[in-house]
């Protein structure tokens, strides 16, 4: 039996949901129609490997990591790698440093060779066990040449004092070593023997629990005998190596001798030849080189001079070796023979492929000059002249041109700087500010009028008063930092000045998080002169992997070289002469140039005083120091960065400067300088970023206070005091401290009261805000000279916190 006609689906029929393809790889294709290629799966993933495979494959990778540090631990003070760096470093005063070095010295088998120099540093070369050390010593009170040491030290010797350990001095140099990155080190304690037996165990029990916040499960080695110093040696030059990050990719240099040769036009220029052992990568004569401290220099060749630490060292003729086990040899006067004999020349700079010395952009004035005006332009800017066109009283023969600079005395005062605004701000304490730069130079011209004379009681109590008047300006800048945290970003509204004028500059926005700020509008002139990377972490990225897989041209890790550095000052020998270390950086590209440089820091918890924005500070990022008037900023993961007016101790802040370009990671420190010259280690961190693009934003905040309270409207007082004011603020929202939300509605009267209209009735003893923003740029100060800081010694004028009382 046929069928009728085929069977259509009434208007009941159920409709099913559609298949959803999901979020994942292919679903769009799949819901447009098309056909899904199949996506090329790298040949690990296809080839799978079974357990066995997978074990080897571990026990190998295992392996090789193994291998990889017993070559490094036997590299480091063999005949092929450089000799082993330790740096003695005294943490307390009474530590017996002579003692512990004559032991180290009196190795059986071993020869003893004076540095150059005056550092008073020797190597000890042991061909018995196929070991050489060069052993340095820095005293704790002499900051830079500390840290300028670890910074390319193999190990830290630390010599304690067996009843105290470390004294204040020695706690701070160990804070900035933290900070800084800490190398291997090792515990030595000398002199225990003069101590009553009795009291011994009693003194090492206390030493250990001492430095066990420092130091958790860090051994004490005593140092009494030849014996206790070799098992010292041995632990030295058998512990694994910790690597600093930020010289591990660069080659790095600590000069054993210099030569200063003084260039034709001027004596004091010249050529530096500084001889040393090449450490932690191959060292290109084309690349820069920074001397810490002292600047970037450019290479002109490097030469080879025959080794002075020779494990096998070559027997001149006629020359007399000494039979006995030690002998203690100045090689000062046989290297300079053996150097004129046997230099050999590793490479030139090629003058094309060198880097270049400049740090900083000259910028064109006119790159940003418009083309001629059209014939419309031209015709709307006479348009405008003639409706701006006024009349002002000029003497008798003055031109036109003349006429339109003349400047009515009304006009004068609202023309302000950036800067000017920035001081209204927030600059509460002009006052205790002048009176700091007062008695600032009265004591500068006291100090130039002195002479050597019999101080009576009078002149005592004037110089009692004028550490009172220090301690007066220390309580002024803690009140105004408690000021700053009690009522944050908060000004009053000025009374001579209209507040349209005033705060022309900032504006509102509707929300600090998601309202757009664009990161090239109104830059400032000084960000024509730096550089910018297109994208830095990628820069960063490749010039690693290139670091890691190429091999450079140049001196190998390990090898003794003489390099000729370009133009340096002589200021730079003759601090060497005075036996400060001299170290040398090699740089890679770009860090010689100038950009904004982010630091992540945290307040350091042995330091109080309060720290203002723009105030000059020291800082020692990875190996450079320099001085520089930084901004602090919030941080955010957000676009914007609401700027900090001081150095806050609960929170990490950014630290925003001028600098010259490094790659992370690296340490920084930062110091503030007393007026007696004493550094205090304020803040530590880390490198952030390099990005000119970071917003950072200052808030300010306007208050007025509710007069009459409606259901949900109010009059609005003291915010501001005229009606133009009211009429100019009226866009920007407004917000209570207790969370109401509102706007401007009109104002009433002429005095700066208005109507403004709230989500929820307000409470009498609530407090109406205003925001407005502006983006604020560091100031450019960079200096890279830093002063030689004094001896620290732990400040007693600082307040503490408690004994601040607001009023």
């Amino acid at each position: 039996m046929a069928a009728a006609g085929a069977h259509r689906p009434g208007p009941l029929k159920q409709q099913n949901k559609a298949h959803k393809g999901g979020k994942h790889s292919g679903s769009s294709q799949r819901r447009a129609g098309g056909r899904v290629p199949v996506k090329a799966q790298p040949r690990r993933r296809l080839r799978d490997l079974n357990r066995v495979d997978r074990r080897h494959q571990a026990l190998q990778l295992r392996r090789q990591r193994k291998e990889a540090v017993l070559a490094e631990k036997r590299s480091l003070g063999s005949r092929d790698g450089p000799p082993h760096l330790v740096v003695v470093v005294l943490l307390h005063s009474r530590a017996a440093a002579q003692d512990s070095l004559r032991l180290l010295q009196s190795q059986d088998s071993a020869t003893v060779r004076a540095d150059e120099g005056g550092a008073g540093g020797f190597a000890l070369l042991c061909p018995r066990l196929k070991q050489r050390w060069r052993f340095v010593t820095a005293q704790a009170g002499d900051l830079h040449a500390v840290l300028d040491l670890a910074k390319v030290a193999d190990s830290l010797l630390f010599i304690l004092d067996p009843v105290d350990g470390w004294d204040s001095e020695g706690e701070h140099c160990l804070s900035c070593l933290f900070a800084q990155g800490l190398p291997s080190y090792a515990l030595a304690v000398p002199g225990g023997t003069d101590l009553p037996p009795k009291k011994r165990i009693d003194a090492r029990k206390k030493l250990s629990k001492c430095i066990e916040k420092r130091f958790p499960e860090a051994k004490l080695f005593p140092l009494n005998t030849e014996q206790e110093s070799s098992l010292l040696l041995r632990h030295l030059s058998s512990q694994k190596q910790r690597h600093l990050a930020f010289r591990a990719r660069r080659a790095h240099l600590l000069a054993r001798a210099a030569e200063f040769v003084p260039s034709q036009d001027s004596d004091l220029v010249g050529t530096l030849k500084v001889s040393g052992f090449v450490r932690g990568q191959t060292l290109n004569v084309n690349s820069l080189v920074h001397i810490v401290g002292h600047g970037d220099f450019q290479l002109s060749q490097v030469d080879a001079p025959p080794d002075p630490l020779s494990l096998n060292p070559r027997v001149v003729k006629g020359q007399k070796r000494s039979q006995q086990d030690m002998e203690v040899q100045d090689d000062s006067g046989n290297g300079a023979v053996e150097m004129e004999e046997d230099v050999k020349v590793l490479m030139k700079a090629d003058p094309s492929k060198q880097e270049s010395l400049q740090s900083e952009v000259v910028p064109d004035p006119m790159e940003g000059e418009q083309t001629w005006p059209t014939e419309e332009e031209l015709q709307e800017a006479e348009d405008s002249l003639k409706a701006n066109r006024r009349v002002v009283k000029v003497p008798k023969g003055t031109s036109k041109y003349q006429a339109a600079w003349i400047v009515d005395d009304g006009e004068e005062g609202s023309e302000k700087d950036d800067d000017e605004d920035d001081d209204m701000d927030d600059d509460l304490m002009e006052e205790a500010v002048s009176q700091e730069g007062e008695s600032s130079e009265e004591e500068e011209g006291g100090e130039e009028e002195s002479e050597t004379m019999t101080v009576s009681e009078c002149l005592r109590d004037e110089q009692y008063d004028e550490k009172m008047e220090e301690d007066e300006q220390m309580l002024e800048r803690y009140k105004q930092e408690r000021m700053d945290e009690m009522f944050p970003d908060e000004v009053d509204t000025p009374r001579d000045v209209p507040a349209r004028v005033r705060f022309q500059k900032y504006r509102g926005l509707k929300s600090f998080r998601t309202s757009p700020w664009d990161p090239k509008e109104n830059l400032p002139r000084d960000y024509a002169r730096i550089f910018q990377f297109q994208d830095f972490s990628r820069t960063r990225k490749n010039l690693f992997r290139q670091i890691e897989k190429e091999e450079t041209e140049g001196a190998s890790v390990g090898w003794y070289v003489t390099l000729h550095v370009c133009n340096v000052p002589v200021s730079v020998m003759e601090s060497f002469k005075e036996g400060k270390p001299l170290v040398l950086f090699s740089l890679l590209p770009h860090e010689q140039k100038m950009s904004v440089l982010n630091f992540l820091v945290r307040r350091h918890p042995g330091n109080s005083e309060p720290v203002r924005a723009k105030e000059e500070l020291i800082f020692h990022c990875g190996f450079r120091r320099f001085r520089a008037s930084p901004l602090f900023s919030q941080h955010t993961s957000a676009d914007k960065h609401k700027l900090e007016r001081f150095l806050r101790p609960d929170a990490a802040l950014v630290v925003t400067v001028y600098a010259p370009i490094t790659f992370p990671p690296a340490s920084v420190l930062l110091f503030k300088q007393r007026s007696n010259g004493m550094h205090d280690l304020i803040a530590t961190g880390s490198l952030l970023s390099v990005d000119p693009d970071r917003i950072v934003i200052k808030r300010l905040v306007l208050s007025g206070h509710p007069f009459k309270i409606f259901t949900k409207m109010a009059v609005v007082r003291y915010m501001f005091f005229n009606r133009e004011d009211v009429m100019w603020f009226k866009p920007v929202e407004l917000r209570t401290k207790w969370g109401r939300r509102g706007h401007i509605k009109e104002p009433l009267g002429t005095h700066g009261h208005m109507k403004c209209h709230f989500d929820g009735q307000l409470k009498s003893q609530d407090t109406v805000l205003l925001n407005l923003y502006k983006r604020v740029f560091p100031k450019w100060t960079y200096d890279p000279h830093v002063p030689e800081p004094v001896p620290w010694v732990r400040s007693e004028s600082a307040l503490p916190e408690q004994e601040v009382e607001m009023e």
